[in-house]
């Protein structure tokens, strides 16, 4: 581990504080940092007095991104990490952070990266694409999950799920969320699907909401593709998809969205022994109930 980039969450770490932290950590042990902002915060990168350098352009020569803020900021970083095959590290900065490996207490287990005392864990993505007459209008990479979900507050929409050939069924209510393994703690959750063990490769299907008998979740071999599609037909209902909770894509009636396991993966770089059900009881009991 010789460069580490340091991706810090602006309006998450005040004036950087943490990320600074860090630097010191990392430069006592001979190991050289960069600082590069996930996005351009208002008043500029100016403000915090050190140089930030695109991250694209430092991801060619990067070890390692460290990012400092809750999982969404993880979440913005991992498309472009998993492209360039650099690992990502989080240090919690938020209120649950699942997929964060270090808490502020924890810096200075960053000395161990010296000697390489750290694992990889490798997280499943999804590659989310929407084909409207015929053609490919739309296309996305996530490492959480892809939401279809209604417009309309006081509305229902329908929308037909096919996994493959099969016909999983259809589902009104307020959407349908398809998440990964590691997304199965995050929207899926709260919307009463299953936890996944993170490194596993399956598609996570939960209905948001839906007004029927049906089982609130289907998990499925990562194999093979899901299809979401509007069910109404003659009805002009505003629909949308977030894949990992970003800027929403509006979606036609006869849009089809696809989505399959991508050929990219997350490495979430490990320097605990933390199982994933340690971190689970912690963040969700405060550790109530559990012992290692």
């Amino acid at each position: 581990m010789k460069r580490v980039i340091l991706c810090p969450n602006p309006y998450r770490d005040k004036g950087l504080a943490v990320a600074r932290e860090a630097e010191s950590i990392l430069n006592s042990v001979g190991i050289e940092t960069v600082f590069c902002l996930p996005f351009r915060p208002e008043g500029g990168e100016q403000q915090f007095g050190v140089p930030c350098h695109p991250l694209q352009q430092e991801l060619r020569n990067g070890d390692l991104v460290i990012a400092f803020g809750g999982d969404g900021t993880i979440l913005h970083l991992a498309r472009s990490a998993s492209m360039r095959r650099v690992p990502l590290l989080g240090v919690n900065l938020g209120s649950l952070g699942f997929m964060s490996e270090l808490e502020v207490s924890e810096l200075h287990l960053l000395k161990n990266l010296e000697d390489d005392q750290f694992k990889c864990e490798k997280r499943m993505m999804l590659d989310v694409t929407v084909e409207r007459d015929g053609r490919t209008i739309y296309t996305n990479s996530g490492l959480n999950d892809a939401v279809i979900t209604k417009g309309a507050i006081h509305r229902v929409v329908r929308l037909q799920v096919t996994a493959g050939l099969e016909n999983i069924g259809q589902f009104s209510g307020d959407g349908v969320i398809v998440a990964t393994p590691t997304g199965s703690t995050a929207y899926s959750l709260s919307a009463g699907g299953p936890i996944v063990e993170p490194t596993a490769q399956n598609f996570v299907i939960s209905p948001i909401c839906a007004h029927t008998g049906f089982p609130k979740s289907f998990v499925l071999s990562a194999t093979g593709h899901v299809t979401v599609s509007s069910a109404e037909r003659g009805r002009n209902k505003q629909i949308f998809l977030s894949v990992d909770g970003g800027k929403a894509f509006v979606l036609h009636n006869e849009d089809k969205v696809r989505i399959t396991r991508s050929q990219y993966e997350t490495e979430l770089l490990r320097l605990t022994d933390k199982s994933v059900y340690q971190i689970l009881h912690t963040k969700m009991t405060g550790g109530i109930g559990y012992e290692k």
